[in-house]
């Protein structure tokens, strides 16, 4: 990793950096080295480990760095951004088009969400996740490779339930994901409805069985020492 540039009127590195997570899809090296952190404090950003609470700051609109800076580095990981020179007080904070903003309450609960896109969507591509959970390619890669820092602790859980996109939202991306990748997105719906309702009626089955079997667990059983007869 190259060593990290030194700041050139960046007043606030850590929601700055908050800020590239939720709006761009800048590596962790590529924000670290603009915001002079380690990559390794970016990921703690990202994943809601630190920094809850603090609010992400543009540094496009605090003239700190350029639009076209930042889009040059989203198309070439390598490109490192220079920061541009201001003149002028930090502009009012505003919230510039990219992807999904996640509240801060909700980022501890990111890395759950990807898992569960990752194991039963995994036609949905890795951009479409970063922007429809507001992450990053690094983290979806840690978590598939099972090299994140909180490995241990993560469990997939639905994204829409944990209220990081809307159900509707995250049918569009499946939809999109699916076409991509050649499949008819109703018959693949038609076919994982029919086997959860086969799941169901299996259980339902095993259930009536365990009860029914409950019932003769007497059966046979002879009770006869344990009933007092005349003398």
């Amino acid at each position: 990793m190259a060593a990290p540039q030194e700041p050139s009127g960046l007043l606030m590195p850590k929601a700055t950096a908050i800020w590239f997570i939720d709006n761009t899809v800048l590596t962790f090296q590529q924000i670290g080295d603009f915001t002079a952190m380690h990559e390794v404090e970016v990921q703690a950003l990202a994943d809601g480990d630190v920094g809850r609470g603090i609010v992400g700051r543009d540094p496009v609109m605090n003239s700190e760095v350029e639009k076209e800076e930042i889009e040059k580095a989203e198309n070439d990981p390598n490109y490192r951004m220079k920061h541009k020179r201001r003149t002028d007080l930090p502009g009012l904070k505003t919230r510039s088009k990219g992807p999904k903003y996640t509240p801060v309450s909700k980022r501890g609960d990111k890395p759950d969400g990807i898992a569960w896109i990752l194991k039963n969507q995994p036609d949905v591509k890795d951009s479409q996740i970063v922007k429809l959970i507001g992450t990053t390619k690094p983290t979806i890669d840690n978590i598939r490779n099972r090299t994140h820092a909180n490995i241990a602790n993560i469990r997939p859980r639905h994204p829409a339930d944990l209220g990081l996109c809307s159900y509707q939202e995250l049918e569009v991306v499946i939809r999109k994901a699916l076409k991509a990748a050649g499949k008819d997105p109703d018959q693949v719906k038609a076919e994982e409805e029919a086997k959860l309702a086969a799941e169901a009626a299996e259980r339902e089955e095993a259930d009536d069985s365990d009860q029914q079997g409950g019932k003769g667990d007497f059966a046979g059983f002879d009770f006869s020492n344990f009933i007092k007869t005349g003398n």
